[in-house]
């Protein structure tokens, strides 16, 4: 009794973790018996990154545990999507971690609001850093969950970080395919590409010159009668009760538009050939960005890969319709790839 309390006491004063979240302001329903303790870590740049720390049903802090770092989708806020999938994880007895990336939510950097290929991915290996040096957690046994555009953030620190021994991508948008090529890459041209930056960096400008960095707007509201569906199910969770949050930044002002430039030119997914953890792709039949996980299927080497088509379901059911996430699926594939 007294190892583990004194082992229970060690982590309180060393983990960077307090035994309550104060304000919560999750989005989803929350689970009273799962603990959740707030995290606190950094990366390589030096930012403070903030995270809710999901811990198993009957947690011994004397045991190792498999632990899986979760993110996205890209403009939320842990809050929201990925701290359902931890909550869920948790129950299934994984330690999560559900983090807010570098630059928005609770977690650090001077600029707010701004996005990184470099820093975002960065920020997975931050995670890993933070739940490798856990004593209650299994440094071998550790894989991540990446939500939406986090999907293809996660598979691009599955490429340089060979730490992540498995990796779930949902719903997964590639983020520098898209800010480069448009949806179905329709505008995949050179000018186009051209006269994107020529507009961000005329903004730069203007950003200098008044110290502050404009943003180019979150998910439109109010809703335009010719919206995209997938417009309109971005809408329905982002700018209603269902999800709204006031740090995400998909549901108030979005995302600087100086963030453009890096995402068209410096491209994820360039080593995706080379992962050799197993990785789970799941994505909605009907989702319009189904073809990104499609893609991105074809080019993974592994033996040990897998896409999980979910008959009916659109891009944001995967963000919280409880009846269409395979959580079995994703527990199974981790319970098998984290042994």
């Amino acid at each position: 009794m007294f190892r583990i309390l004194s082992a229970l006491m060690m982590v309180m004063l060393f983990s960077g973790m307090s035994y309550a979240l104060e304000n919560d302001t999750r989005v989803f329903t929350v689970d009273p018996a799962i603990k959740v303790e707030k995290a606190h870590f950094h990366n390589r740049f030096g930012i403070d990154l903030v995270g809710d720390l999901y811990m198993p049903k009957d947690f011994d802090p004397s045991k190792k545990y498999a632990a899986l770092a979760v993110c996205g989708p890209f403009g939320a806020v842990k809050e929201q999507v990925s701290g359902l999938y931890a909550q869920e994880m948790a129950k299934a007895g994984f330690i999560a971690l559900a983090f807010d990336p570098s630059f928005t939510g609770e977690s650090g950097g001077a600029v707010r609001f701004a996005a990184s290929p470099e820093i975002n991915t960065e920020d997975f290996s931050a995670a890993v850093d933070f739940l490798s040096t856990r004593d209650y957690v299994d440094p071998e046994r550790i894989g991540i969950i990446g939500v939406c555009g986090w999907g293809g953030i996660g598979l691009n620190a599955a490429a340089a970080d060979t730490r992540i021994k498995a990796t779930v991508a949902s719903t997964m948008y590639d983020m520098s395919r898209v800010s480069a090529k448009g949806y179905f890459d329709a505008n995949d041209s050179a000018e186009t590409r051209y006269q994107t930056r020529k507009a961000v960096n005329e903004q730069r400008t203007k950003d200098y010159i008044a110290g502050t960095y404009a943003r180019a707007g979150g998910v439109v509201d109010p809703l335009p009668e010719d919206a995209p569906q997938f417009v309109k199910d971005y809408h329905a969770y982002y700018k209603t009760p269902r999800g709204y949050h006031e740090r995400s930044v998909n549901s108030t002002d979005g995302w600087t538009i100086s963030s453009m430039t890096a995402m068209i030119n410096s491209p994820m997914l360039v080593f995706a050939e080379e992962i050799r953890c197993p990785v789970l792709l799941v994505h909605g039949e009907n989702a319009h960005s189904r073809y990104m996980s499609e893609d991105t299927f074809k080019r993974l080497k592994m033996d040990n890969k897998e896409l999980v088509i979910v008959p009916g379901a659109t891009h944001c059911d995967l963000y919280d319709n409880m009846e269409k996430i395979p959580f079995a699926k994703i527990v199974t594939f981790f319970n098998d790839n984290l042994k």
